[in-house]
């Protein structure tokens, strides 16, 4: 294996955290259409099950990055592998809701620190020119993992049959969680086989290994160049004081804090966790069934990837700063686009579709029969009225598809537009920013501190998001996700820096002036 192979294949495995990342969030997407009928959940507490790994995420973010400064990013990522496989095997057994919360709060721990430790391991083994694609790999891991989750969920669905003893509605769920224990084994054993940080191994001055470790990734030749980089890095910081948390907020450092700041928060708070998350129901809402819910979120997944590769490609030729700002305003149309289809959605139940219906409790669905509802939120609030929470929830597909008219492939245009968008900007480019923004003695806890903000947000939007669909209704939830969109970009117009072709310590010089 030559090294530009083998610098692309342990940066592949150790972005692995991000395909079970992304595994678990699509997965929770179908989960939620049996687990919360049978727990008979309200909208607060199925949002506090599909939130509960980013809730715990931004305290494994926080203090992951100084934990890998102390241990190693190698020996955290072990035990984070570990996490994820405890996680996946509880998740699945959980015999309540608040086993299930725990179950994925576990989760939650190993997905906040792999998102953290990932970009910056592989931040570390990189060059300058390969350095955005490399950390890319992590985005694109997450992905594959998306698209992994919702073709497991479809395949689950469809052979979850009236005729089916195998899989109920009862037991569908437990073996989508169950399922994620296989690539999460996988991951675990493949980190024994990655070699330790050369440039953590700088800071602990273990020189030696450093060095043998840069001439097996890059070559001799090439490992002396990144070798005289990093030394003369280490010389400069010599005279340097102790990290401390307070020093982020010294006046060298705010420039690029809070770009980090803008562009971690801009990420999750336009609501890309809302849509991956609760893409099932999202598709529900328009009418399409539960069936072409569950394949639509197979295209959703697939859009996702195609444009990752798009992004990988493009990120050390365009750059970043332009990758950010087209797919932002990509990003405040698609979601606007959304907001106006819904808004001209109308709902309409005839004595006829009623009658269709399977369950037992339909009938008392006739004195609505004909009325027309200008909107959701009317609509889905009488519906509960007579049916009970619990009859809906199990029910919302087919009695949506049987009463919404709405332009549905508007929608998913609309859905699709922000994902593929998502897909080639902020996704990838906000973790190769973070990589690369920081000084070297910074970069574990800056990045720890941002991305503890960015899943405090990525917690509160799926938190909200059932009550903001129940209680704002879909047209709302959507324009205020795509006002926030508007905002962003011009911010980031403002003030985002281009990092592209330049070595950490170049950028470090340049973005850091006197600290």
């Amino acid at each position: 294996m030559n090294n530009k192979a083998y610098t692309i294949f342990i940066s592949f495995i150790v972005a692995l955290g991000g395909f079970l990342f992304g595994f678990d969030a699509g997965i929770i997407s179908g989960v939620m259409s049996f687990a919360g009928p049978q727990f008979n959940l309200t909208e607060i507490q199925s949002g506090w099950v599909v939130s509960a790994p980013s809730f715990a995420a931004m305290f494994a973010m926080l203090f992951s990055g100084r934990i890998s400064d102390i241990i190693g990013r190698k020996k955290t990522l072990i035990f984070v592998a570990f996490l994820y496989a405890i996680s996946a095997l509880l998740s699945a057994i959980a015999p309540s809701y608040e086993m299930l919360y725990i179950a994925r709060m576990i989760g939650g721990l190993a997905f906040g620190a792999a998102l953290v430790l990932a970009p910056i391991y592989i931040a570390e083994i990189s060059t300058a020119e390969n350095r955005g694609k490399l950390v890319s790999l992590q985005q694109l891991n997450i992905v594959f993992g998306f698209f992994a989750a919702f073709l497991s969920n479809y395949f689950f669905n469809k052979y979850n049959t009236a005729d089916s003893t195998f899989l109920t509605d009862e037991t569908v769920w437990r073996w989508m969680l169950g399922v994620e224990l296989i690539p999460a084994l996988f991951y675990f054993v493949l980190l024994f086989f990655v070699p330790k940080s050369p440039r953590w191994l700088y800071l602990k001055k273990n020189y030696e290994e450093a060095e043998k470790v840069l001439n097996q990734i890059h070559g001799v030749e090439r490992g002396r160049v990144e070798i005289a980089s990093i030394e003369k890095n280490i010389h400069a910081d010599k005279n340097k004081s102790d990290l401390k948390i307070k020093d982020l907020l010294k006046p060298s450092l705010r420039f690029i804090l809070v770009i980090g700041l803008v562009v971690g928060i801009l990420q999750q708070i336009t609501g890309i966790n809302a849509v991956y998350f609760y893409a099932t129901s999202i598709f529900k809402q328009t009418g399409i069934g539960t069936d072409a819910a569950f394949s639509s979120g197979v295209l959703l997944s697939t859009i996702s990837v195609i444009f990752t590769f798009l992004a990988i490609y493009l990120i050390d030729r365009m750059g970043r700063r332009p990758l950010l700002l087209i797919g932002t305003a990509g990003i405040a149309v698609s979601l606007l686009l959304c907001a106006y289809s819904f808004n001209n959605a109308t709902y309409q139940l005839s004595i006829e579709k009623i009658n269709q219906f399977e369950f037992a409790e339909s009938q008392k669905l006739v004195p609505l029969a004909d009325k027309i509802y200008e909107n959701d939120l009317d609509f889905k609030n009488e519906i509960k009225a007579v049916l009970g929470n619990q009859v809906y929830s199990k029910n919302d597909g087919e009695i949506l598809e049987a009463a919404t008219n709405i332009n549905a492939n508007l929608v998913l245009i609309g859905i699709l537009g922000f994902i593929a968008c998502f897909a080639f900007s902020l996704g990838p480019v906000m973790w190769v920013l973070l990589s690369e923004l920081y000084p070297i003695k910074y970069r574990g806890i800056a990045i720890g501190v941002i991305a503890f903000i960015n899943s405090l947000i990525s917690s509160i939007v799926q938190l909200v998001f059932p009550w903001e669909i129940s209680n704002l209704g879909n047209a709302l939830t959507f324009f205020l996700f795509g006002a926030v969109a508007v905002i962003g970009f011009f911010v980031m117009l403002k003030i985002v820096p281009e990092t592209k072709g330049k070595s950490l310590e170049e950028l470090e010089r340049e973005l850091v002036k006197d600290y």
